[in-house]
Formats: structure tokens, C-alpha cells, sequence
């Protein structure tokens, strides 16, 4: 079985989607797919600054993983810089929200992100390591929001 994905946390989601280059049409132009963790490594190391290994803390990945993520990040910007192209930001593996996870079955703890947690609640949602359903989030949430780590919580108490 291989080895699933891991989430890449992000804190920032731009406003704006795409850069364009010039006037011209934007249809003839060539793009290229910045990912919302690419633009999140950019952020964090490039415009606040900081080592790479507390970026890599911020986003939840090992600094080898955050070191791909970024040099993948920076030849794509410098490629649409020098040739033209245009900017589309979207898609990625990423989260807003990390939560603890536990198997009840096999005692297996992994970090899952917030997008799974209505599959895990509802119980369709399978442990990596035994198949079982029997999974819950450690963060307590009983069928709620995480209140610790949910920005989508923090949302609606506003």
C-alpha cells in the first residue's frame, strides 16, 4: 500500500488567483500552476523571513520536504518572470487545519486534515494500518468543530 500524502498546513489563501504579465490576451498566454503550498513555502521563507526549518515547522513537513516544496515554488515564478508566462495559483495538498487522529482498534496516531474529519466522524473514513473505522479525532471535537485548531470554527464563533 503506499504511502499517503501528507498535508502541507498553509496559513495564508491569496485573494487573487492568477498574475498576468502584460495586456495582452490572456487566453494566448502560458501558464504555469503555482500550488497553494508553494505560494505558502514563498511566503514564509522569502517575505517573513525565517529559517527553513521553522517554515517547515509552520507548515507541518521535514525540512527536506519543505526545501522541494520551495525550489519547486521558485522555478516556476522565475520561469514565468524571464519567459512570460502567466500565474495560476491553485490546488495542492494542503490544509488550514491539522487534527490529531487515533485508531481505537490498532492504537495507530496520525495528523488528518480537516477536509476528512465529517468521513472520519461519519465513519467511513478507514485506519491506514488495520481498516478499521473505529478512528477519532484526539483533539475532543464530539461531532464539532476542533475549537483548537479549526479556522473554520473560529470563523463562525466571530
Amino acid at each position: 500500500m503506499a504511502r499517503p500524502t501528507k498535508w502541507r498546513k498553509i496559513e495564508h489563501v491569496p485573494a487573487v488567483p492568477y498574475f498576468v504579465p502584460s495586456e495582452t490576451e490572456v487566453e494566448q498566454l502560458a501558464e504555469n500552476i503555482l500550488k497553494l503550498e508553494e505560494l505558502e513555502a514563498i511566503r514564509l521563507k522569502d517575505l517573513e523571513g525565517l529559517e527553513q526549518e521553522e517554515c517547515a515547522q509552520r507548515m507541518e513537513v521535514s525540512r527536506p520536504t519543505f526545501q522541494r516544496i520551495l525550489l519547486s515554488a521558485r522555478e516556476k515564478v522565475a520561469d514565468s518572470l524571464i519567459h512570460g508566462k502567466m500565474i495560476r495559483i491553485e490546488g495542492g495538498n494542503f490544509t488550514r487545519n491539522i487534527c490529531p487522529i487515533i485508531c481505537k482498534d490498532c492504537g495507530k496516531e496520525w495528523k488528518e486534515s480537516f477536509e476528512n474529519l465529517d468521513a472520519i466522524k461519519n465513519g467511513s473514513y478507514v485506519c491506514p494500518d488495520c481498516g478499521s473505522v473505529n478512528v477519532i479525532c484526539q483533539a475532543g471535537c464530539r461531532n464539532k468543530f476542533c475549537r483548537k485548531n479549526c479556522w473554520r470554527h473560529r470563523d463562525h464563533e466571530e
